[in-house]
């Protein structure tokens, strides 16, 4: 590919984060060296390390990057108090299709963030575990307000809670435009199943 970022620093990092995204992606975190990397964005090895000290140190900010970015997502998207999807169900509803739609238009920040935690060291893990419980915790609280109002009937709401993630995130492994159920259909119909899971009343 041939190098369009010039010496603009921060369009070489922005470079550099994409494409490491799709060959992480594609590849593997392990199997992915700094020279393909550098390679694919059309400058020096040696430049790499101006932007990112290791491998796992570049690996580490995307993984950052991506739950910052959800994070600061949800936060825009949530229902504000006073709205008519303010309630434990309406809040529930929100999450499951933001969550969808945030993952969906950023499939190979997922698949890295899903399948490479275990090339963390210890203290990066720890970093980006703090960052996942911190969002997850959101919809811990929509679930426990459901139950205490009476909307939902969860026996166990942790259990209940990692399901619902389990099931939002994993449609990036199967989703793809061109099949019969578009965005929107797929967003529904997780609604429908999310709602049957934490037992919602009518």
């Amino acid at each position: 590919m041939a190098r369009t970022t010039g010496s603009d620093g921060e369009k070489t990092e922005a470079a550099i984060r994409a494409a490491a995204l799709d060959l992480m992606a594609r590849l593997g975190f392990e199997a992915m060296s700094m020279r393909q990397l550098a390679a694919e964005v059309g400058v020096q090895p040696a430049a790499l390390y101006r932007y990112f000290s290791t491998k796992e140190a570049l690996l580490h900010a995307l993984m950052r990057e991506h739950m910052e970015n959800l994070i600061a997502s949800w936060e825009e998207a949530r229902p504000a108090s006073g709205s008519n999807r303010q309630s434990a169900p309406g809040r529930l509803a929100a999450f499951v299709e933001h969550h969808i739609r945030f993952h969906l238009a950023r499939r190979n920040a997922t698949h890295v963030s899903n399948l490479e935690l275990r090339s963390l060291s210890e203290p990066r893990l720890q970093d980006i575990l703090r960052l996942r419980s911190h969002y997850e915790g959101a919809l811990r609280q929509i679930l426990t307000d459901g139950q205490r109002d009476g909307a939902f009937q969860i026996d166990d709401l942790a259990l209940t809670a990692m399901a619902i993630i389990q099931m939002i995130t994993g449609v990036i492994v199967w989703f793809r435009p061109e099949l019969r159920l578009s965005a929107d259909e797929v967003a529904a119909n997780y609604h429908t199943m999310t709602m049957r899971l934490v037992g919602a009343v009518n």
